[in-house]
């Protein structure tokens, strides 16, 4: 009797630590090289209880995306979300179109962030000219590098990610050791208001939790691994962001932090490791930087791409350029004005309610599939109202410096939908749902 040999199945690539690392490495990038020194103008010495209130939303937020993963298994991640929670529509249409403007503007904060880091190493005299030669250049260098294939950059994603983690963790427990505890006092702390102020950036800090859902189709189990690993990957950094904002404002004055927000990070290390040190987590910021811009240049094109297909974005996105698309070029040229024209915290104020402002939608549309997805209904609320809130707390709060925040947002929004309607009015097509044969009916 002949008996049926059965073939072992196929080992996935993310098992529950993969996956944890994967979230680790994306949000402990350029963010918090961003945001710790911009926050920290906002709350004082109380950015670490906005760090904390922002990791809670970020856990709402990380169950939410976790549920939506599980029953609607996708690599297009939140686009797919935004479909299966709003249907077929134009409404899910624009809101994906929004979402990679939303990326866009993130890769601006992103170059303009390695710009400043890199205007260090050069006289003060001209430093707003080096920062954005050096924004501009680094984008550039990247979308050739894209272009031509970016296969040995990423292979040195997880280098990458090795020694910046080495370094903010080594540089950050050096630090503590010089802390001056007045400087942590609540006495001369701001108004707690300012914490809710700070959300938005404190968030965007955290805001690369959203790739481990984008690894689904590659789990491990993911009806037991996702949840797990979010939670995990999100407490980790939520405890290393929190270290990192105790030695920075225990060893800066505000002063010298309103002076030097821009790379408060790297000042922090001076009184434990002087020039040298300084210098070092500079080097630590562009690698983090550098490496944030591949990888998100990379995924936006990725966006562009299957919303061109799908018809929300003119089809010259599809045009294929040696290694890549045409969408590639158009996305850095968007890109380049947004460097020129707005300052870092203007960019980074933009990207992260931008970001909340996705989330919130996609948590709302998450409450029409609470059955199917099986996710508790509280915790799904709970993610939409901490987006929603935190956004609006930074429109509030920026509308201050830049009056006209909200028209740049409703623009944002505006241009979002008119370009799904014309799509929709030239081709007749319309985003569709890529997990439709694996959802269970």
């Amino acid at each position: 009797m002949i008996q049926k040999i059965e073939q072992p199945a196929e080992k996935k690539a993310f098992g529950l630590w993969s996956a944890i690392f994967l979230g680790i490495g994306s949000m402990v990038g350029a963010g918090i090289f961003i945001v710790i020194g911009e926050a920290g103008v906002i709350a004082g010495n109380l950015v670490t209880m906005s760090f904390a209130i922002a990791a809670i939303i970020a856990l709402f937020c990380g169950y939410s995306l976790s549920k939506l993963a599980v029953r609607y298994p996708s690599r297009g991640g939140i686009v797919e979300y935004l479909i299966h929670g709003y249907g077929e529509g134009v409404f899910s249409g624009a809101l994906g179109v929004l979402f990679y403007f939303a990326q866009l503007v993130a890769i601006a904060a992103v170059c303009k962030s390695f710009g400043t880091y890199a205007a260090t190493y050069f006289p003060k005299e001209d430093t707003h000219l080096f920062i954005n030669i050096f924004s501009v250049s680094v984008l550039s260098f990247f979308v050739i590098v894209n272009f031509i294939g970016a296969s040995i950059v990423a292979k040195a994603e997880n280098l990458i990610v090795i020694i910046k983690l080495f370094a903010l963790i080594i540089f950050t427990v050096l630090a503590l050791f010089y802390i001056q505890p007045a400087r942590l006092s609540l006495t001369n702390a701001p108004d707690t208001l300012n914490v809710f102020y700070a959300l938005g950036l404190t968030f965007f800090a955290f805001q690369g939790f959203s790739v481990i859902t984008n690894s689904v189709e590659d789990m491990q189990s993911p009806e037991k691994t996702m949840l797990k690993a979010m939670v995990i990957a999100i407490l980790l950094v939520t405890v290393l962001y929190i270290a990192v904002s105790v030695a920075v404002f225990g060893n800066l004055s505000l002063a010298t932090i309103l002076q030097d927000k821009d790379y408060a990070l790297a000042e922090a290390v001076r009184p434990a490791l002087g020039e040298w040190g300084f210098k070092i987590i500079a080097i630590t910021a562009l690698l983090a930087t550098a490496s944030a811009i591949n990888a998100t240049l990379y995924a936006v094109t990725q966006i562009g791409y299957t919303l061109a297909k799908e018809g929300s974005l003119p089809k010259q996105y599809e045009y294929h350029v040696f290694n890549n698309t045409e969408g590639l070029l158009i996305s850095a040229i968007l890109i380049v004005p947004m460097i020129l024209l707005l300052d870092l915290s203007q960019i980074a104020s933009i990207a992260a309610i931008s970001v909340l402002l996705i989330q919130g939608f996609t948590h709302t549309g998450h409450l029409f599939k609470v059955k199917e997805t099986k996710a508790k209904i509280s915790c799904v609320i709970a993610a939409v109202v901490g987006s929603f809130g935190a956004a609006l707390f930074a429109i509030a709060y920026s509308s201050k410096a830049m009056p006209h925040i909200v028209y740049y947002i409703l623009s944002i929004f505006f241009i979002a939908f008119i370009f799904e309607v014309i799509m929709r009015l030239y081709t007749n097509r319309v985003i569709q749902q890529q997990t439709a044969s694996q959802i269970k009916k």
